[in-house]
């Protein structure tokens, strides 16, 4: 953990400030392109996860592709010299005019999540004399066995078309004359640790693959997405994903002939490279004797915590006390809610000393707010000490 290797070094900094180990996420980089070559898969970066550009700078060195959830996205993706034929852009709420600047920019698809996504993009198409790729994001239907509010793919999520409703649209489908249907894209959800959960994704997409074949689609790739989880419990056990694991499960069990296959890793390339590093503003007791560390981050820094009841691990990396206290660490918000975690076990902890939030690569910095009017935070990164 780059923090503890720093130690108070961190003090010379204004907090709270993202923390990146750029060496660990070349290790990360170097994993899953190193495996996802044995098997030719092709790798995008969801660039939802975390969009620094610094970050983003080595990984268009690694020569992934771009998963895109917005316009602004598929923008900053383009303007920061990604390749448009390794860009596919989901969303289930497009602009119209995000819908014309992914059909202006040639990306490899557009991943459409309804029939009348469909119809809009073959209309918009025939209006600017063009024939537009696209994929359809088919709704699996399955549990991925993680937090309620991150999964994507089962019956009842607005993700996704359900595979019933394309096959009682196929003729119309078919009949847009100004679209390219040459890919399928589904994805289950994230933070997936159980990962025979894709093999049962893969027995779907052999049935799905086989029956749209069968109807006279051509598809040239098939995107499973990604999801693949990060350890929040001990990030240092566990710093790079398991990606051989999950590649090789997809190799045994998927079925599809000659298709490319296409992953989306957001979470699983950033997550433990990055941390929050904030600093004890203020020790105090509750009436119920609660022992609060309050600390000049908050969920504006990273709202997972609050929004979704996760956990990240958190530490001391300053104090030089061997006892140990249980704390609660609460940041700064106006809500009751910005709460990091509750009992945990800290060295002493005084004014000033600084605490790292472990795991905060993905959807720390991405889904900062300035609620309260709080500053969005700066970066630091592990080259700038070598």
């Amino acid at each position: 953990m780059l923090s503890r290797q720093l130690g108070k070094r961190l003090l010379a900094y204004e907090t709270p400030f993202y923390l990146y180990d750029t060496a660990l996420l070349r290790q990360t980089l170097e994993s899953v392109v190193y495996e996802s070559r044995r098997y030719d898969y092709k790798v995008h970066y969801a660039i939802k996860a975390n969009y620094d550009d610094r970050i983003l700078s080595i990984i268009r060195e690694f020569g992934l592709g771009i998963d895109c959830a917005s316009g602004n996205e598929l923008r900053k993706a383009i303007e920061t010299g990604f390749d448009p034929k390794g860009i596919v852009y989901a969303g289930v709420g497009k602009r119209d005019h995000e819908l014309r600047y992914a059909i202006e920019q040639n990306i490899l698809a557009i991943n459409c999540e309804s029939v009348e996504e469909l119809e809009v993009i073959d209309a918009m198409s025939r209006e600017m004399g063009r024939t537009t790729d696209i994929a359809l994001r088919i709704n699996p239907d399955i549990d991925p066995k993680t937090n309620h509010c991150i999964d994507t793919g089962q019956a009842d999520s607005k993700f996704g078309i359900s595979y019933e409703e394309v096959l009682d649209n196929v003729n119309h489908i078919k009949g847009l004359r100004n679209l390219n249907i040459i890919g399928l894209h589904l994805h289950i959800g994230s933070q997936i640790r159980e990962l025979h959960v894709f093999e049962n994704m893969c027995n779907k997409v052999n049935v799905i693959v086989k029956n749209l074949t069968a109807l006279g689609f051509e598809l040239r790739f098939v995107d499973v997405g990604g999801g693949l989880g990060i350890n929040y419990d001990m990030p240092e056990n566990e710093p790079i994903p398991n990606f051989a694991s999950l590649f090789a499960i997809v190799h045994n069990h998927l079925d599809i002939g000659d298709r490319e296959v296409h992953f989306e890793f957001g979470r699983a390339i950033v997550g433990e490279c990055g941390e929050l590093i904030t600093k004890v503003l203020f020790n105090k007791t509750t009436a119920t004797g609660r022992r609060l560390a309050i600390v000049d981050a908050s969920m504006t820094e990273l709202i997972r915590p609050a929004l979704y009841g996760s956990y990240h691990n958190i530490e001391n990396i300053t104090s030089e006390e061997e006892a140990m206290s249980k704390y609660t660490v609460v940041g700064t918000a106006c809500e009751s809610t910005d709460v990091f975690d509750e009992n945990v076990g800290l060295r002493k902890t005084r004014r000033g000393d600084l605490l790292t939030i472990k795991s905060a690569g993905a959807y720390g910095m991405s889904m900062a707010s300035r609620y309260n009017l709080h500053d969005i935070p700066s970066a630091v990164y592990g080259d700038d000490f070598e």
